[in-house]
Formats: C-alpha cells, sequence, structure tokens
C-alpha cells in the first residue's frame, strides 16, 4: 500500500513562520510535522510514499531526501510555483501512487493513529478519519452513521486530515486546480465513502499558537 502527504500549501494562517520555512518542516516535539507522518506511515509498513510540493518545495525535498533514512522510498509530485489544490494535487499523482487504494495524509495536521494496511470494501471509493470537534470548528464536517459518511446530519465530526482514498473517486476529474471536498461530498451521496472515529491526539496545527501549544505538550512528555 502506497500513501501521499499533502504539503504544497502556502501556510497563510502560520505567518510569519511560513516565509522562510515551508509548513510541513516546522517543528514539533522535537521533530518536523511532516517526518511525525513519515515515522508512522513507515511503522505501519507503507514503503513506497509521494509528496506533492510546491511553496518552498525544493527546501523539502533536499530536507527528507529520496526516503532511504526513514525506511521507505520518497517521490515528489512538483506543482510548480503555485499550488493545485488538495484535489488537483492528488489528480496530478495518480500515476505514481498506482490502482489501488492509497492512505492520504495531511502534512498540516498532528495525529496519533495506528496506520495500518487498509482495504476498502467493494465500492467504497474513500475511508476517512473522523475525529471530535476542536473548538475551533465546532460544527464539523461530515456525519458518521454506522460506518458510513455523509455530508449532512445532526451531529457532526471533523475530517482530520487522514484517509485511505481509492483512484476511481477521481475517475471524472481532469487536470488542474481543483479542492477534495466535492468529490467526497458526491460519493458521500452514493453511499460511496466510509469512516471511523479516532478519539486520541490530533491537532490541526493551524495558527502559530497551536504550534506552541502542541509542541509544549510534547516536550513536557518527552522530559517526564
Amino acid at each position: 500500500m502506497k500513501a501521499m502527504i499533502l504539503a504544497a500549501g502556502r501556510g497563510e494562517r502560520m505567518r510569519p513562520l511560513t516565509d522562510s520555512v515551508p509548513k510541513p518542516l516546522l517543528a514539533v516535539g522535537g521533530r518536523s510535522l511532516i517526518e511525525h507522518h513519515i515515522d508512522a506511515l513507515a511503522s505501519a509498513g507503507i514503503e513506497e510514499l509521494v509528496i506533492n510540493l510546491a511553496w518552498r518545495g525544493d527546501e523539502i525535498r533536499d530536507f527528507l531526501g529520496n526516503g532511504a533514512r526513514y525506511g521507505l522510498a520518497i517521490a515528489y509530485s512538483d506543482e510548480g510555483s503555485e499550488a493545485l489544490e488538495t484535489g488537483g494535487g492528488i489528480y496530478q499523482a495518480l500515476s505514481m501512487l498506482g490502482s489501488d487504494a492509497f492512505w492520504l495524509v495531511n502534512a498540516d495536521v498532528y495525529c496519533e493513529f495506528n496506520y495500518r494496511q487498509l482495504s476498502l470494501d467493494a465500492g467504497v471509493l474513500g475511508h476517512l478519519i473522523m475525529v471530535p470537534n476542536p473548538g475551533h470548528h465546532p460544527d464539523g464536517d461530515f456525519c458518521l452513521d454506522r460506518g458510513r459518511l455523509h455530508s449532512r446530519g445532526k451531529e457532526n465530526l471533523t475530517y482530520s486530515g487522514l484517509a485511505v482514498l481509492h483512484p476511481g473517486l477521481f475517475k471524472d476529474s481532469a487536470p488542474g486546480k481543483f479542492p477534495l471536498a466535492p468529490l467526497l461530498i458526491k460519493a458521500m451521496n452514493q453511499h460511496a465513502i466510509s469512516g471511523e472515529q479516532f478519539d486520541g491526539l490530533w491537532v490541526d496545527v493551524g495558527t502559530p499558537e497551536r504550534l506552541g501549544e502542541l509542541d509544549k505538550l510534547l516536550s513536557d512528555r518527552r522530559s517526564e
């Protein structure tokens, strides 16, 4: 099973930190955000990883290299000077990901989820890891009901930024810039997206303040 990490974003909410450092390379708990994901994916037996690049992408490539020191192989999907958004970035990388389902990970979250080799049920195009709604996102994103996700519901959860996707989700897409969410919602309306809830440590590292809080939490753990 392969994986893709989304790392092309500018990180506007993290400025001024991201003016000089790409967001995935910001350090938390003594390690860059993206390395936490790479370590977890490698521990789950992932051997091939694709990372998309745009803003300060060369710095990410130079820092991570070919992935050998992490125990897997890293390939890069370079989107040039302007990121293709989530959907467009994944679509461009599909030829590198192959025909099977793959893990998708947003580089700008921290999550202690235990990745695993996960196969999708017949007719399912994606499996999303959902988390309880954080204070800064109280309304959540999607409703999880008996293992299936719906775009509307009485009690929503928040999409964690971790998912297993099947390339078939993009069968009607075309090259260019586009978001992922509309594809997910369309598939949900066809009962083709499953999900599960994760209740462990998860942080949307979207602001310098949240980055600092997470760094303190992880640093305190290390000193115990």
